[in-house]
């Protein structure tokens, strides 16, 4: 299983990214995918989680309303767009997905929100 994320950086406060997970390994299409992030210093927390098929999708309430999970399981890749960011979204942001009964994570994108 390889999880390799992209599409961090630095942005602005109000401003927006859209992160992406290209995922290898596994059946895509038939696992649920899930977002994490890690401030410094803090725990990594979840973000938000997409069924495999993409009917249904569940955030975090830190985020909720700010943020669209989606995934297009052609490409094998599961996006998080981040709208109105703010300085205390800036954290390592991971993909996950549970394969076996065993976590798997990518090595994260760092996104940090700044003026």
């Amino acid at each position: 299983v390889q999880l390799v994320e992209s599409g961090g950086g630095l942005v602005q406060p109000g401003g927006s990214l859209r992160l992406s997970c290209v995922a290898s390994g596994f059946t895509f299409r038939t696992y649920n995918m899930k977002w994490y992030r890690q401030a410094q210093g803090k725990e990594r927390e979840w973000v938000a989680t997409i069924s495999s098929t993409g009917h249904l999708r569940n955030y975090a309430d830190a985020m909720k309303g700010r943020i669209t999970i989606s995934r297009d399981n052609p490409k094998n890749t599961v996006y998080l767009q981040m709208n109105s960011l703010k300085p205390e979204d800036t954290a390592v942001y991971y993909c996950n997905v549970l394969f076996r009964n065993m976590d798997y994570w990518g090595k994260g994108t760092l996104v940090t929100v700044s003026s």
